[in-house]
């Protein structure tokens, strides 16, 4: 069942609109539902607003989000600013020079030095996931999986809206250094050819679909036409599905303001399949709430007409669905309209992490109980796993072994493919929230793959340390 407030919005919907409109710092007063909402929370959004990115839209707001239960409703949550996203010093410093009348100059430099202070680029995606060819760097492409190349179109380095977890966060805000973005496709089919190994080509962001059907498709049209052996699956990573479903329906084209190209864009997906190319639809769904929609419902149908397969992901997150009935609800609806529920991931530990983490322990928990309630066609689903420095690292439960309680985990994937699927055990830990906080287990001085990630780090040049695994 869908739950009861949504599903009597959407039994009596107001009238669609399909012309898209963005919120952000500068116009997010101008909501009409804002005006039932405090000073001191739009205070709040201001002052976090001005270190971690904010972009919502009209659908989000009109549609998703139930007013009536903010500053608690999930939806909400998910897409605006809370105060305690900011740590308590960072928020204050913040909030003062606002109070002051700053300008913004001042206020950005601030907020520039508290967005180095929050981890902005984990899991080594700067300093050991760039690929090189030739000698030259690739920007705007990592590699860190032996079969997968993620590629990131310049002109898809936003979001319909932003998640305020989202772990790719400093490609919004204004850093330059820390975004990444390529225009160059003749490279990347340049190091498909260098490198057979490679299956899969990941078109991330920020939102690959922000862009139109015709530029998407100078990135996507010359990787089939260069007839590369190898390349068996394109994938689209995307939250378009919940934040703009019009995108596959006929809604504003974002970019330049046409009437629409959805017709084009579902082409080209039909084109990817047609080609005996793998279409992977990466969607992102956080709540249950977000699927049910009609305009959501209808576009996911139409996308599963093209040939694409929708594998369905989402990290664990406080405040928003940390409970496992929330996860029941989700992974059932999504098989129910066509979907795969692929993964359960543990939050980054960057930006906001501190406000949005969940225990390792008490996300098994959460897996397991959720896992125990569905039937055999949502268990595709993996989790929950830590996206960490050596790999994709999963938490298998908790147990006993010569009298001392420890943690099981295994990689997914890894830096090195012979670690994949080798457990390991870590020291029993409750409070635990990332792979770099645990121990192992039985007095070990290191896990099992640790000399050689040193190893790893020295051959890269980097200035890695063996304990430095996040």
């Amino acid at each position: 069942m869908f739950i009861n407030a949504v599903e009597l919005k959407w039994s009596n919907p107001v009238q669609e609109t399909q012309k898209y409109k963005a919120y952000s710092l500068n116009n997010f007063r101008d909501i009409p539902q804002m005006a039932a909402v405090s000073e001191a929370l739009k205070f709040d959004i201001e002052v976090v607003g001005h270190v971690l990115p904010f972009k919502t839209n009209n659908f989000v707001v009109d549609h998703l989000i139930d007013w009536e239960n903010v500053p608690l409703d999930p939806l909400f949550v998910l897409t605006f600013p809370q105060r305690d996203m900011l740590l308590p010093h960072h928020y204050d410093e913040i909030a003062g020079l606002i109070r002051a009348g700053a300008d913004s100059a001042a206020i950005k430099t601030a907020a520039n030095r508290i967005r180095l202070q929050l981890n902005p680029h984990p899991a080594g995606q700067v300093s050991h996931n760039i690929p090189s060819l030739e000698g030259e760097q690739l920007d705007g492409m990592q590699h860190k999986y032996r079969e997968t190349v993620l590629f990131f179109p310049s002109q898809g380095q936003t979001c319909h809206a932003y998640c305020s977890f989202c772990f790719r966060w400093p490609q919004f805000v204004g850093l330059s250094d820390l975004k990444f973005a390529s225009r160059e496709v003749d490279r990347l089919i340049a190091y498909l050819q260098a490198n057979p190994q490679v299956t899969d080509v990941l078109f991330t962001g920020g939102d690959p679909l922000i862009m139109s059907a015709r530029n998407l498709a100078l990135y996507i049209e010359p990787l089939l036409e260069a007839d590369l052996p190898n390349l068996r699956r394109i994938r689209i990573g995307s939250k378009a599905l919940s934040f703009w479903p019009y995108r596959f329906l006929g809604g504003n084209d974002i970019e330049d303001d046409s009437d629409n190209d959805s017709e084009d864009l579902l082409a080209l997906f039909r084109k990817v399949s047609e080609s005996g190319k793998h279409l992977a639809f990466m969607a992102h769904f956080n709540h249950p709430r977000e699927l049910a929609p009609e305009p959501v419902q209808r576009a996911i149908l139409r996308i599963r007409q093209t040939g694409a397969v929708i594998r369905t992901q989402s990290p664990l997150l406080r405040h928003i669905n940390d409970e496992p009935a929330v996860w029941i609800e989700m992974w059932n609806r999504q098989v129910d309209l066509g979907c795969i529920p692929y993964y359960m991931f543990i939050a980054r530990d960057t930006g906001a992490q501190h406000f949005f983490s969940v225990p390792l322990v008490r996300a098994w928990e959460i897996f397991r109980e959720a896992y125990q309630h569905v039937g055999g066609l949502c268990r595709t689903v993996r989790g929950p796993s830590m996206s960490a420095n050596p790999g994709k690292v999963q938490v298998l439960g908790v147990s006993e072994v010569n009298g001392e309680k420890v943690i099981q985990l295994r990689f997914i994937q890894g830096r090195n493919p012979d670690w994949v699927h080798r457990p390991f055990l870590a020291r029993y830990d409750e409070s635990a929230t990332w792979l770099s906080e645990l121990k192992p287990a039985f007095g070990e001085a290191h896990f099992f793959f640790q000399d050689e990630l040193e190893q790893f780090y020295r051959e890269n040049l980097s200035t890695g340390h063996p304990e430095d695994y996040e």
